[in-house]
């Protein structure tokens, strides 16, 4: 057993120490290559592990401000319970009724246009936050493209002076152009241990960004819902409330407007009347056909004894 940690220990050394001497015997071209690709690895390391903790975070966020919006009983309750929440979805709360406040009473009246305005809110804030989700993945795309052709431009650049300094040589032996081989090569190793660790992160926040950006989508489209819904069910309470006040004011004000002028009273009173009772009306039209029928014809009969005498 003390003899295998022994030979690991031994091989991890020599392996060591490989990679410097393979890193002394590269050209200054291919050494400032292999310290470029070094920093591209941590800054890539850098940028997966921040953005892992902040996409973590914002969805502990999301969740917790899914949950009060979901209790509350109004929308209005539910902006005052997330008003200092950083959430994604609070700010999507915020922006939706900060847009309902600025809207005038004809735009409030009419169903589509809130609808639409509600809905293009929605999609800005929505298009911010995807946004701010996808920060810093540009970063590590152009490290994940650009480190595998950086190593591959070391080895090439080494390569060629190595062939180049042997060119005025008569004879060239293995032994001395395997080390400057070897040397050039390590820049496209030393590509390739970044880009391949940065392409699995990549496609892993990739992943979680695309899924968070399915929830948000599907919380826009329920929030916007639930806002129409409670639209809905101000207007039926309202107008309900209108109903029943209505009449009771109008029967009010009818009194007091007929008591303090008698004379429109009378007049309202007989219109109403006419209104009402048109049987009667009737009525008074036969009785004034018979009456004029009644006169005429005894015009016409004293018209006729007069002729007689």
């Amino acid at each position: 057993m003390d003899s295998l940690f022994i030979d690991v220990a031994l091989g991890g050394n020599f392996v060591a120490s490989s990679i410097t001497d393979y890193f002394l015997q590269s050209n200054f071209a291919g050494q400032v290559i292999v310290v470029i690709l070094m920093l591209f690895s941590v800054v890539a390391w850098g940028v997966m592990f921040c953005k892992y903790i902040d996409l973590t975070t914002i969805e502990d966020l999301n969740t917790k401000a899914r949950r009060k919006i979901s209790q509350c009983a109004s929308l209005a309750e539910a902006l005052s319970e997330t008003k200092s929440s950083q959430s994604p979805f609070a700010k999507l709360l915020k922006e939706a009724m900060t847009t309902i406040g600025h809207m005038d009473v004809a735009s409030r009246a009419n169903s589509a246009m809130r609808t639409a305005m509600v809905e293009n809110a929605l999609l800005r804030a929505m298009s911010r936050e995807t946004a701010k989700y996808e920060q810093k993945m540009t970063l590590l795309g152009t490290i994940i493209s650009g480190a595998p052709f950086m190593g591959l431009l070391g080895t090439v650049w080494g390569v060629m002076d190595c062939f180049g300094s042997m060119s005025q040589q008569t004879s060239v032996t293995l032994q001395q152009l395997a080390p400057g081989v070897a040397g050039s090569l390590l820049t496209t190793v030393a590509g390739l241990l970044v880009a391949i660790p940065s392409v699995f992160g990549f496609n892993f926040l990739t992943t979680q960004i695309r899924k968070m950006g399915v929830e948000i989508e599907n919380f826009a489209t329920a929030l916007s819902d639930r806002i129409e819904i409670e639209f809905a069910a101000n207007y039926q309470a309202e107008t309900e409330r209108r109903r029943e006040v209505k009449p009771e004011k109008a029967a009010v004000d009818n009194r007091q407007f007929w008591s303090s002028n008698d004379s429109i009273g009378k007049q309202a009173g007989l219109a109403n009347a006419f209104n009402a009772g048109a049987p009667a009306a009737e009525n008074a039209s036969d009785s004034g056909d018979k009456i004029l029928d009644f006169s005429l014809d005894d015009d016409s009969e004293e018209i006729s004894n007069f002729d007689e005498e």
